[in-house]
């Protein structure tokens, strides 16, 4: 029997119901670790000590023999590996981009963020912060923790005109929005956290049996792209504490990445492409582009 490790969301609860089926339910048991951001619900991000707190309780837990493998959403898995632990397998991505839910009586199509000048807007998140604020200097941005479902549930109270959610979660959960407007945000110019979309399965780093029970599930173009994406990440040295999107794809089989770093109110925004072949190398190498322009000093 395979110990999954897992968060207790909706969302975490799916992924990890989604490996257990892709491995066969009958050799998996699903096992709930609780975390400090689970914990944690009434403060930001960015105001919570340390990184990994979506992932290092579990990660004891692995490292403690109690699971036999984590699920992780990849975006929130810190880009410095835990001694001892390794990623056995990214699986294909979901798609990657955000979307904003909208009331009726505050959307606007013709803005680049469809929702009318000095609404409300939800998040909790630097990075969607910033990007908002770009586009829209007008907006207020209000704080919103909790899982998907929490989420719609204040908006649909009106306690928000509008708030922005992973599509992925979308995708995944299937929640009605039948009482919103739903817009995807333009990936290239509203970027998401790095590796969003994209789940990471994570095992002991002598347990060579998991290592090669797990490796068919590792999606080759995916792993390129986000890995990328995440040694773009590790040059700013930071998780959610910072605004920085990332998105990476492969275009004949170069991998294109964009990178964002912005000020925390969305007035400087730095963004650059390029393309290269080895993800490690681009990653690094936008970084150096971003910090030669200026992105260190506005963090």
């Amino acid at each position: 029997m395979i110990r999954i490790g897992t968060r207790g969301s909706d969302l975490a609860l799916w992924q990890a119901n989604h490996i257990a089926q892709k491995i066969g339910v009958t050799k998996t048991k699903i096992v709930i670790i609780k975390t400090k951001g689970d914990q944690i619900q009434n403060v930001s991000f960015d105001k919570i000590e340390g990184k990994g707190f979506f992932t290092k309780e579990i990660e004891e837990a692995l490292l403690a023999k109690h699971i036999d493998c984590a699920v992780h959403s990849l975006k929130d898995l810190p880009v410095d590996e835990t001694p001892g632990l390794c990623i056995a397998a990214i699986t294909q991505r979901e798609d990657p981009s955000d979307v904003i839910l909208v009331h009726n009586d505050h959307y606007d199509p013709n803005s680049p963020i469809p929702v009318r000048p000095n609404s409300v807007v939800g998040t909790s998140s630097l990075r969607r912060t910033a990007q908002l604020l770009h586009n829209n200097p007008s907006l207020r941005i209000h704080p919103l923790r909790g899982n998907v479902p929490t989420r719609i549930k204040k908006i649909r109270q009106r306690l928000f005109n509008a708030i922005v959610l992973a599509k992925a979660g979308i995708l995944r959960l299937k929640p009605d929005l039948s009482d919103f407007i739903v817009v995807e945000l333009p990936i290239r110019s509203f970027l998401p956290s790095p590796g969003q979309g994209a789940l990471a399965i994570q095992v002991r780093v002598n347990d060579d049996a998991l290592l090669k029970a797990f490796s068919f599930l590792n999606d080759h173009k995916t792993n390129l792209a986000v890995t990328a994406e995440r040694a773009f990440l590790k040059e700013f040295g930071a998780g959610c504490h910072i605004p920085l999107g990332a998105y990476a794809e492969i275009v004949q089989s170069h991998i294109q990445l964009t990178g964002m770093v912005a000020s925390r109110d969305g007035k400087t925004l730095f963004r650059e492409t390029i393309t290269g072949q080895d993800p490690i190398i681009v990653g690094k190498t936008l970084a150096q582009i971003l910090k030669s322009k200026g992105a260190t000093q506005i963090l």
